[in-house]
């Protein structure tokens, strides 16, 4: 192997007493793609931030070397004066600019001391391209959704003149053809020579853009395999990942399904600035008690901006159709409505929508049903603790106690918050959001046995997700969209993905 282009050497990294990294030591070859890859809260996350200057030289021990030259950021221009990029997992954008200007914060195109405004569009949109955003430059990135906005961050670090690349989970907010899409490119930096280094709890793409893999458990550096090794597979990663074997990606479960819990009928929505454009169009679906029903489609299809349109008009313009419960017409115009009828939704994006990050796990536990815990307008805190604790312990919540602060957990960690937040509320209709994006393996696990028992215990689950075998793994009945329609509802022992990517491509 040629020499690295990248070194660790035993980088050791603490928060507050806890150890986050420890004695980590690891090798980057020019121009490989190398996926490191771990449990949520394994590190992996933070010694991407070490290499490229996020946490400075001075806040950790151990060395980095850069061509074999030590190297010392104490700041992110520092690494990418050196040539480093990366993408966090954690949208870094300016919601209230636009594409091309988010794209080109911080290395402006300027003639004669003033911003360019054409080139600037001109290189967006081939920046754009690249990443498959078929998008104005001008538009507002607050008008787009998440996956679109993931791609912005792609092509923002793409501007840059890099050398290695970091890539922190790219294809979680993304779609199949989406994720095969960036893993092309992600190919093709490798035949340009530049080095990619990418974070994905994704094992099948990872085996399938990766040349070596590592693997971090609880901090510590575990192994580095080849991707051509014939011992290579998902079980290897999984087993070095959490230290046992999953016998079955999905927990085994027992259907017992119910009579019809709830009917939505001509369910039509219109964009929420752009009045004259349909996002859903006379969408239907039912869902019975003890069911859970998935919804699959590629980025654009409708599937979140249906589910929160019906979780009280939270997305939308002129939202009009019928939403049956118990056979009852109810409303659901506002989210107050929603919530009183049973009616829940936990977003796809936990950090902007789903969690107050500032505040603490027990005030986000109760926040979707506080009037349970109010006696004449006050909170009972105490209780309030007592519930939140019982949630952590329930729900295997990663944390010292129900007082640490919800943006210091783990990706998993979060979502098992908002996982409680909701089952506190105690709805009988559950939307549930890319429920596991961003979500290592073990904690994908734990999270389909509370989607599991919640369907035993009666409730009506609604699940949307990019990724194929999960509504496979999970669903009773799998609806697909295209283009804001409804294009096609199959049993779960009709489906496979060919079957369902043809629907979710009909009309397209």
């Amino acid at each position: 192997m040629p020499a690295p282009i990248l070194r660790t050497e035993r980088i050791t990294k603490r928060f507050h007493g806890v150890i986050a990294l420890s004695d980590v030591s690891l090798e980057i070859a020019p121009g490989e793609v190398h996926a490191i890859c771990g449990e949520n809260g394994a590190g992996k996350s933070t010694l991407m931030k070490v290499l490229s200057g996020v946490h400075p030289a001075g806040t950790f021990d151990g060395s980095i070397e850069m061509d074999g030259e030590r190297v010392s950021f104490r700041s992110v221009s520092d690494s990418e004066a050196r040539g480093i990029a990366i993408i966090h997992q954690e949208l870094a954008l300016v919601p209230h600019l636009s594409i091309a200007e988010n794209i080109h914060l911080g290395s402006e195109i300027t003639r004669r001391g003033l911003i360019d405004w054409r080139q600037t569009h001109l290189r967006a949109a081939e920046l754009m391209e690249r990443v498959g955003l078929k998008e104005n430059p001008a538009t507002r990135v607050s008008d787009l959704g998440v996956g679109q906005q993931q791609l912005i961050e792609i092509a923002k670090a793409l501007a840059k003149d890099v050398k290695v690349l970091i890539l922190d989970e790219p294809t979680a907010a993304l779609g199949e053809s989406d994720s095969e899409r960036l893993l092309d490119l992600v190919r093709g930096f490798r035949d340009q020579g530049i080095t990619c280094i990418v974070i994905s709890h994704r094992l099948r793409e990872v085996l399938s853009v990766a040349d070596r893999i590592t693997v971090i458990r609880d901090g510590a550096t575990i192994e580095t395999m080849r991707r051509d090794d014939p011992e290579t597979n998902e079980g290897r990663i999984i087993r070095a990942m959490v230290g046992r074997d999953l016998d079955s990606l999905f927990p085994p479960r027992d259907p017992d399904i119910g009579d019809e819990l709830f009917r939505v009928e001509g369910w039509t929505v219109h964009h929420p600035t752009d009045p004259e454009r349909i996002v859903v169009d006379d969408a239907a679906f039912t869902v019975r008690a003890g069911e859970i029903v998935g919804f699959a489609g590629l980025m654009g299809a409708g599937r979140t901006e249906l589910a929160m349109s019906i979780f009280g008009g939270s997305y939308g313009s002129a939202v009009t159709g019928r939403a049956f419960k118990d056979g009852t017409r109810i409303d659901v115009r506002t989210v107050d409505q929603a919530i009183r009828h049973g009616i829940a939704y936990a977003t796809e994006d936990r950090k902007q929508h789903g969690l107050n990050l500032v505040a603490d796990i027990q005030e986000n536990v109760s926040t979707a049903a506080l009037t349970r815990l109010s006696h004449g307008g006050l909170v009972d805190r105490v209780r309030e603790r007592k519930i939140a604790d019982a949630f952590r312990y329930k729900m295997n919540i990663k944390a010292p106690s129900v007082r640490t602060i919800t943006g210091d957990l783990s990706g998993g960690n979060q979502q098992k918050v908002v996982l409680s937040k909701w089952l506190f509320a105690n709805p009988d209709v559950l939307f549930l959001d890319e429920p596991t994006r961003g979500i290592d393996v073990g904690a994908k696990y734990e999270i389909y046995g509370i989607i599991n028992e919640l369907a035993a215990q009666g409730k009506a689950i609604i699940v949307i997700s990019s990724e194929l075998p999960e509504i496979l793994g999970l669903s009773d009945r799998i609806y697909t969209m295209s283009e804001g329609r409804v294009t096609g509802e199959v049993a779960r022992e009709d489906a496979d993905q060919e079957l369902l990517m043809h629907l979710m491509t009909a009309g397209a």
